[in-house]
């Protein structure tokens, strides 16, 4: 039997483990309402609690409300805030159940929302979970492993037409015909259940001249994961939740690691962020003012040295807002 995350790093230190994406900005925009006396701050993709961890300990007062799928992160996660005592609630769901998280913890109103979406460090790290395809494992990429499909088992399920969705779709593959074809083909003589093997299929499948320019898994991989964890399904669902909770001058940060998700932030934020008024009204009413205004110009990038202290900083981008107006 395999062991668990929690168990393979038990007595581990979950700080060493981990290094948090972007913790000064992350700290610095929050900073105002974590501040609030009685404030509370949803950390809505806690994983190994290293935002979390800042976050309360830079502010005495505030209440941690912590999300995350994955019981393995929420197990360490759990050790390394348990100084905290009650001031963290953690809560195993998907960072879309935050309405449901925050009333089941008593919580109308909070003052924070963070998101640092994607893979988690722990989650690329254990090879069992198979989202990184420069290590052989079995193609689970489940950030829950207590429920879902694999994606070994959507590579076997799913026919020609729909891989080629998948991997256009969410892996935004120019080759994702070419792609389809060929797993379809090679799980017709035996099933695809290993990264590996998957990896080898694609490479087979990539022109020659092509297979230098850039790895032939990785898109493909993003787009097994994304449909496996039902990502952005979850984030256009998370979103307008996690702005509706957020009281007059709340705030939200998110980080995201793929341009999907980055569109979809920065479409919503936007939205958010306009005013109402018909077109040509001469008086703009009270209720037509934009409830949320921009904190970020544009997505913000980590700095050059830090992406070099921790290259998983390189592909993030960061936005921010803070509500305005109450919703009419």
């Amino acid at each position: 039997m395999v062991a668990s995350l929690a168990e393979r790093y038990d007595g581990a230190d979950p700080g060493a483990l981990h290094t948090p994406v972007m913790i000064e900005r992350c700290l610095e925009l929050l900073a105002p309402v974590a501040a609030r006396p009685g404030a509370v701050v949803v950390d809505a993709t806690l994983g190994m609690g290293g935002h979390g961890e800042a976050l309360l300990a830079a502010h005495p007062g505030l209440t941690l409300l912590g999300l995350d799928r994955d019981p393995d992160a929420l197990a360490l996660a759990a050790r390394r805030l348990d100084r905290f005592g009650e001031r963290a609630i953690l809560r195993h769901t998907v960072y879309d159940g935050l309405a449901e998280a925050a009333a089941a913890a008593g919580l109308d109103r909070v003052d924070g929302v963070l998101f640092d979406l994607g893979v988690s460090s722990l989650q690329l790290d254990d090879a069992g979970r198979g989202f990184a395809y420069a290590r052989d494992a079995p193609l689970d990429m489940r950030m829950d492993q207590t429920t879902g499909r694999t994606a070994a088992e959507v590579l076997a399920e799913e026919p020609e037409g729909r891989l080629r969705e998948l991997f256009e779709r969410y892996g935004e593959e120019p080759l994702a015909a070419r792609y389809a074809r060929a797993i379809v083909a090679a799980r017709a003589a035996t099933p695809i259940e290993r990264s590996a093997r998957l990896v080898e299929v694609l490479q087979e499948a990539t022109p020659a001249a092509l297979r230098d320019r850039r790895h032939p898994a990785k898109r493909v991989f993003q787009a097994l994961r994304v449909e496996v964890n039902g990502e952005l399904a979850a984030l256009e669902r998370a979103l307008p939740a996690a702005l509706s909770s957020l009281g007059r001058g709340g705030r939200i940060v998110v980080m995201s690691y793929q341009s999907l998700e980055d569109r979809l932030v920065k479409r919503v934020l936007a939205e958010r962020s306009r005013s109402t008024a018909p077109a040509g009204l001469p008086v703009e009413l009270p209720e037509h003012r934009p409830e949320f205004a921009l904190l970020t110009r544009g997505a913000e990038r980590a700095d050059a040295a830090e992406q070099h202290r921790n290259p998983r900083a390189v592909p993030a981008r960061l936005r921010a807002a803070e509500r305005v107006r109450e919703a009419a």
